[in-house]
This record gives C-alpha cells, structure tokens and sequence, in this order.
C-alpha cells in the first residue's frame, strides 16, 4: 500500500538546513496496523506530512498503491487527499456549528457526482459503526472528547480511503477514553482497514501490528 524509497526532507532555517527526514525507506502492506513513534523532532510528523500528501520530499519516491505521488499535480493530490487518504488528528477538528451527522458528511462535499441520499446512508452507518447512532444530530458541544474523536474517525471513513492516518488520536483523551478509541482502531483494522498511526507513547503503539521508530530523521527500528 505505502512504498517509500530513500526519502529525505530538508528545511532552511536561518543559515542552517535541516534534515527532517534523512533517507528513510518504509514499506507497509495493505490492511497492517503500523505505529510510527518519535520524540519531538524525530521526524514523524514530517512523515505523516508526506504520507497525507499535505507535503512533497526533497527527494526520494513515494508510492501510494502503486501510484508515483511525487509527479503528481495539485488537482491530484487533492482527490488522493479526500478520496484515499482518511485523517484523523489529535485536535478531532470538527465545525462546531454542525451535527455529527453533518460533520461526517462534510468530505462529500468535494466529492462530484455523489448521491446525497447515498452519501447520508454511508454517513449515519459508519456514525452506528462507532456508536454513536443515538447522537448523530448532537453538535461537537454536545458530546465528550471521546465522542468527538469517533465523529472524527467516521469523517475519516466516509470516502472509504485506502489508508486511515491518525495524528496522536488519543493525545486529547483520558486513559480509559484512549483505550475505548483504540479498540474502534483495532476493530476497523480487523475489517481490512489500513491504518498508521502517528505517536510518541510506547502502550499506545503497542496497539499496533508494528512499530516504526524515527530518530533525528530516520529509522532506527
């Protein structure tokens, strides 16, 4: 699913370049749970970055299913953007003047040619999926961080994406919430769904099938 060869980074600060990502190379197949860990500056979310498209490598190849991304234009990366990739962050990021119903239907927006009532079906079923049926016309306000961050995994599903990249999606979360969220993780996982997950927590990565450790911009183990 993810093929990255010899990828690298580099930042200009000031007078000095910064290597963020010093010639990486990560291979993870489709449906494997992969955490990648990191302290603060390690290079992961320069990483996860890349991996969501939302950044270009200074050199080096990245394949999404077999796709070059890098000789990709902007109109492309934004359909792999909202059609491939689901996000979820640490944040949750949900408008707080819409429902979660509404929140999770928001990526069909960019979608052309959808049928709405289609698009609803998906929505309230993947809002069932992570149990939160009963709640799907409440406002973020209305609901606990740990029912946010499920509307934000339901967002993250709606297009049915190839990969489900989540950025510290327990970081905003009490213990016993974090546990809770990483079940629905490990559940979508079991369906087929590949997911890599961004942390700097050695029990939450231990969540995950394996574990990538980034250190000073490249893997270690």
């Amino acid at each position: 699913m993810i093929q990255i060869e010899n990828l690298r980074k580099t930042y200009q600060t000031g007078g000095e370049v910064v290597h963020a990502l010093d010639g990486v190379d990560i291979h993870i197949a489709e449906g494997q749970f992969v955490a990648i860990m990191g302290r603060s500056g390690s290079g992961k979310s320069t990483m996860l970055n890349i991996l969501g498209c939302m950044d270009q490598p200074t050199s080096g190849r990245y394949l999404l299913a077999g796709d070059d991304v890098n000789s990709l234009n902007d109109d492309q990366l934004s359909s792999i953007r909202n059609r491939r990739i689901g996000f979820v962050f640490q944040g949750f990021h949900l408008l707080p003047r819409l429902s979660a119903l509404e929140n999770v239907l928001l990526p069909k927006r960019f979608s052309e040619g959808e049928d709405a009532a289609h698009s609803r079906q998906r929505a309230e079923s993947l809002l069932e999926t992570v149990g939160l049926g009963p709640r799907m016309h409440h406002r973020p306000n209305e609901m606990s961080g740990g029912q946010c961050q499920r509307v934000a995994i339901a967002r993250s599903l709606v297009n049915d994406p190839d990969i489900l990249l989540a950025d510290e999606p327990t970081g905003n979360l009490d213990s016993t919430t974090s546990g809770h969220i990483l079940e629905l993780l490990n559940d979508l996982n079991g369906k087929g769904q590949t997911v890599v997950m961004v942390t700097h927590e050695p029990d939450i990565a231990a969540h995950a099938d394996r574990t990538i450790e980034l250190l000073d911009g490249k893997v270690v183990s």
